[in-house]
C-alpha cells in the first residue's frame, strides 16, 4: 500500500498546521531575536540582584550564627558576670575577630552599660561604646523588647532565638549589626529573665564582603558604592530598618541575551537553512509512520505509566495518583500519608547472586507490597529497588506506623532466588499530610528524609518525618557536597603533624597526622564535624584513603621513626581495608613498620568478626595498632587481651588536670602501669605546662605530645626540626 493511501486525516491536519506555523516562524524569528535578549538581559539583572539580595541575607544570618556560637554558653554568662576581661576577649571578642573577622564587638550588662569592648582584634576602653550608642541602640531597644516579652515558639516548636539585627552606618561605612543575649546552653545556670547581659557584633560591609557574597554567583566586579558615587543598573542598595539606605553592592551587569546573539547569528542562519530542509523529511516521514503510530500508541500509553519489571505503577502515574489524591482528602477533611521503602544493600544481592536474581527479588518485593496493602491504595515502584506507597484515609501518625510494620513483617520473610534462601530487611520513610495545603512535592521530599533517617539510624525500621529532620538533612548535605569537591581536588583539605616527644622532651619519635579543612567560606571546620558526615554519608573510605596517602608519602621523605594516623571505627569493619592499607604502603615506599594507625576504644566493644581479623592482619603485616583517647570510654582488660594492641594514647581530658586534681593523677598513673603490666607503649596526649610533664614522667611516662612540646606543624614546618628531614643526615654524613 502506497503512503498516498496510508495518509490519515490528523497527518494532513498536522501537516498543514507544521508547514504554517514554520513560515511564520521563520518570518518572525529574527525580530524576536533581540526582543528574547534584550528580555533575557533584563531577567538576568533581575537575577543578579537576587543572588546579591539572597547573599546579603545569607553574610547577615552568618553573623548571627556565629555570635550564636559563643552567646549560648555557660561560661560565657559566668564570665562576663564575672567581669572576666580576658576570657571575654579570649573568646567572646578578639576571637570573633580573629576567626570570624567582626569588627567590633560591645558587651552590656543587663542595665545596658557597657562592661568591654573590642575594635578590629584590640579590646579598647569600654568609653569607645559612647561614640557608637546613639546608632547601637534602637536595636538594642528592640532585643530588650523581645526578651521582655514571653518566648514564643518556631515552626519546630523550639523557643525562637532571641536576636535583633540591622544594617547601620558607623564611621560613615555600612555595617552589619547583630544584637544577641548572653544565655545559658545548660540549666545549671539560672539566669533571671531582665538581666541578660547583651553581645554587640559589627561587621562592616567592605568590599571584601562584598567580594565574598558576588563571588558564590560568580558576578565580576563587585564593589561598595558610597551615596556620593552615581549607581548604575547593576546596584542593589543597602537599606536599614528605617529604610534608610546607606550604599549600594554594586558589580559588573552579565548580559547573556546579548553576547548570546552575537555568538549565534552566523550558526543561525545556517540552523534555519537545515531546518528547513530537515522539516521536509520529516513531513515526508511522517505520512509513513503515521499507521504506525497509531497501531501502538495503546502499548506506548501504557509503558508510559507503568514499569516493565513489576507490572506496578511508574514514578510518572505515581506522581499524577499522589496529586489527585492530595486534592480530594483537602476537599474531604481526610488525611494522606506517604511511605518511601527501599531495600537494605540490594547492591550486595546484585554483586553476589547476580542482576537476575536481583530482578526476581524485586519482583517478589513487588507481589508482597501489593498484597499487604488495601484495593484503595497505590504501591508503585520508582526506580532500582525503591518503592512508593500511597495511603488513603489515615486517621493518624500510628495508622501509618502500623501499616510500615505489616510491611516489614512480611519482606523479613525469606526469599526464594535462583534455589537459593535469601533474607532482606528494609527501611521505610513515613510522611503524613496536613490540611488543605498539602503539597505533593513537599510530601515526596519529607519521605525521602525520613527515608533516610530510617537507614542511618540502623535499617530494618521505619522512621516518621519530623521537622527538625529538615534543616539538619539540609546542612549535612551542603557539607557533603562541598566535601566531595574538596576531595576532588578543589583544595582545602590538608594534614598538619604534631610531634611526638621522649621525655627528654628534645628527641622527636614521631609525629600524628590531623586532618584540616580550611573552607574558602566558613573557615576552619571542625574536624569531628566533616569526619562525622564523612561516616554518615559513605565518604569516610575515600576520606581516610586520602590521609593515608598523604601521610605516608609526607613520611617516606623524611627521617621521622612514625607517622601515626587516625582512622574511622567503620574502616576496620571493611575487610579489605587491611589490604588498601597494604597498597598504599606499596605505592608510597613506606615501611609498615613506620606507620601507626590510632583509632578510638569504642572498637573494642563490638563483637565483629571482621574488626579482629582486618586488625590481625594489620599487625602482621609490621603496622602498628594505636588505642586514643584511652581512657574515656568504656573498655576493659577483656578486650584488651581479645584485640591485640600497640600503644594506649591518655586523653588530654586527664593530663590537663594532673597538677591540680588528685584524682586525675591517680588516674593517669594507673593507665600508665595498665600499659607497662600489658607490655604496650603509653603516649600522653595535650601537655601543655612543665608540671605536667614532670609528673608524667615520674610516672614513667616516655611519650608526650601537646603545645608544651609542639603544637600541630604545617609539613615545611615540621622538616625544618632538627632530626626530621632526611637532609640532616646526608649533612652529618658530609661533615664526618
Amino acid at each position: 500500500m502506497s503512503a498516498r493511501h496510508d495518509s490519515s486525516p490528523l497527518t494532513r491536519q498536522v501537516t498543514l498546521t507544521v508547514l504554517t506555523l514554520a513560515a511564520f516562524a521563520l518570518a518572525i524569528v529574527v525580530g524576536f531575536v533581540f526582543y528574547v535578549a534584550g528580555q533575557a538581559d533584563n531577567a538576568s539583572l533581575e537575577r543578579q540582584k537576587m543572588f546579591i539580595a539572597d547573599g546579603l541575607q545569607d553574610q547577615i544570618a552568618a553573623v548571627e550564627r556565629e555570635q550564636e556560637s559563643v552567646s549560648v554558653w555557660d561560661d560565657s554568662v559566668v564570665n562576663a558576670n564575672a567581669g572576666n576581661q580576658a576570657w571575654m576577649a579570649d573568646n567572646l571578642s578578639v576571637w570573633m575577630y580573629t576567626y570570624y573577622g567582626h569588627n567590633r564587638i560591645y558587651i552590656l550588662d543587663g542595665a545596658n552599660r557597657p562592661i568591654h569592648a573590642m575594635r578590629e582584634g584590640k579590646v579598647v576602653d569600654t568609653s569607645a561604646y559612647g561614640e557608637d550608642r546613639p546608632v547601637l541602640l534602637p536595636t538594642i531597644e528592640k532585643l530588650r523588647g523581645m526578651l521582655a516579652r514571653p518566648p514564643e515558639a518556631d515552626t519546630s516548636g523550639q523557643p525562637a532565638k532571641a536576636v535583633a539585627e540591622d544594617l547601620v552606618s558607623l564611621d560613615g561605612k555600612p555595617a552589619i549589626l547583630s544584637v544577641t543575649p548572653l544565655v545559658p546552653s545548660s540549666d545549671r545556670i539560672a539566669q533571671a529573665p531582665g538581666t541578660e547581659y547583651l553581645h554587640i557584633s559589627v561587621e562592616f560591609i567592605s568590599d571584601a564582603v562584598v567580594g565574598k557574597i558576588a563571588g558564590k554567583y560568580l558576578l565580576e566586579g563587585a564593589r561598595l558604592v558610597p551615596l556620593s558615587e552615581p549607581v548604575g543598573p547593576a546596584a542593589v542598595p543597602l537599606v536599614d530598618a528605617r529604610g534608610v539606605i546607606l550604599g549600594y553592592i554594586g558589580w559588573d551587569q552579565l548580559r547573556p541575551g546579548l553576547a548570546l546573539v552575537r555568538k549565534i547569528a552566523p550558526a543561525l542562519a545556517i540552523a534555519l537553512l537545515l531546518a528547513g530542509g530537515v522539516l521536509v523529511f520529516l513531513l515526508r516521514r511522517l505520512r509513513r509512520a503515521s499507521a504506525a503510530l497509531q497501531t501502538s500508541q495503546d502499548q506506548a500509553q501504557y509503558l508510559a505509566f507503568h514499569d516493565t519489571l513489576t507490572g506496578l505503577p511508574n514514578r510518572a502515574l505515581f506522581e499524577d495518583r499522589l496529586r489527585r489524591t492530595l486534592l480530594f482528602a483537602s476537599q474531604d477533611g481526610t488525611r494522606v500519608a506517604l511511605l518511601y521503602l527501599d531495600l537494605d544493600r540490594f547492591k550486595h544481592i546484585n554483586d553476589t547472586l547476580g542482576h537476575p536474581a536481583g530482578d526476581e527479588l524485586v519482583r517478589q518485593t513487588a507481589a508482597r507490597l501489593r498484597h499487604t496493602i488495601r484495593e484503595v491504595d497505590t504501591v508503585a515502584r520508582l526506580g532500582g529497588d525503591e518503592f512508593a506507597i500511597i495511603l488513603l484515609d489515615v486517621p493518624d501518625a500510628g495508622s501509618a506506623k502500623d501499616i510500615a510494620e505489616r510491611l516489614l513483617a512480611k519482606l523479613r520473610q525469606p526469599f526464594r532466588l535462583i534455589d537459593d534462601q535469601v533474607f532482606v530487611s528494609a527501611s521505610v520513610g513515613i510522611a503524613l499530610s496536613s490540611g488543605s495545603e498539602a503539597d505533593a512535592d513537599d510530601l515526596l521530599r519529607k519521605a525521602d528524609i525520613a527515608l533516610y533517617e530510617a537507614k542511618k539510624n540502623g535499617r530494618g525500621r521505619y522512621e516518621v518525618f519530623a521537622g527538625d529532620m529538615d534543616d539538619l538533612l539540609l546542612r549535612k548535605r551542603k557539607v557533603e557536597s562541598e566535601l566531595r569537591k574538596a576531595l576532588e581536588g578543589e583544595g582545602g583539605i590538608k594534614l598538619a603533624y604534631q610531634p611526638v616527644f621522649a621525655a627528654d622532651g628534645c628527641r622527636i619519635l614521631g609525629a600524628e597526622a590531623l586532618i584540616r579543612w580550611g573552607h574558602e567560606v566558613h573557615g576552619a571546620l571542625p574536624a569531628a564535624q566533616f569526619i562525622a558526615i564523612a561516616e554518615e554519608r559513605g565518604l569516610i573510605g575515600d576520606l581516610g584513603k586520602w590521609a593515608l596517602s598523604e601521610a605516608c608519602r609526607f613520611a617516606v621523605r623524611t627521617e621521622l621513626p612514625w607517622v601515626a594516623v587516625n582512622i574511622s571505627p567503620m574502616q576496620l569493619r571493611d575487610i579489605g581495608f587491611a589490604e588498601q592499607v597494604s597498597t598504599v604502603l606499596s605505592e608510597t615506599g613506606l615501611d609498615p613498620s613506620r606507620l601507626q594507625l590510632e583509632t578510638t576504644e569504642s572498637v573494642l566493644l563490638e563483637h565483629n568478626d571482621t574488626i579482629g581479623t582486618v586488625i590481625d592482619a594489620l599487625r602482621q603485616s609490621g603496622v602498628r595498632i594505636v588505642l586514643d583517647d584511652f581512657g574515656t570510654g568504656y573498655s576493659s582488660l577483656s578486650y584488651l587481651r581479645r584485640h591485640a594492641i600497640d600503644k594506649l594514647k591518655i586523653d588530654r581530658s586527664f593530663v590537663r588536670l594532673l597538677d591540680e586534681d588528685e584524682s586525675a593523677r591517680a588516674i593517669v598513673k594507673t593507665l600508665i602501669e595498665l600499659a607497662l603490666a600489658i607490655k604496650v607503649e603509653v603516649t600522653a596526649e595535650g601537655v601543655e605546662t612543665d608540671a605536667q610533664k614532670a609528673l608524667l614522667v615520674g610516672m614513667g611516662c616516655r611519650q608526650m605530645q601537646g603545645y608544651l612540646l609542639s603544637p600541630p606543624l604545617e609539613p615545611g614546618q615540621l622538616l625544618a626540626l632538627p632530626g626530621v628531614s632526611s637532609a640532616d643526615r646526608e649533612r652529618s654524613a658530609a661533615r664526618a
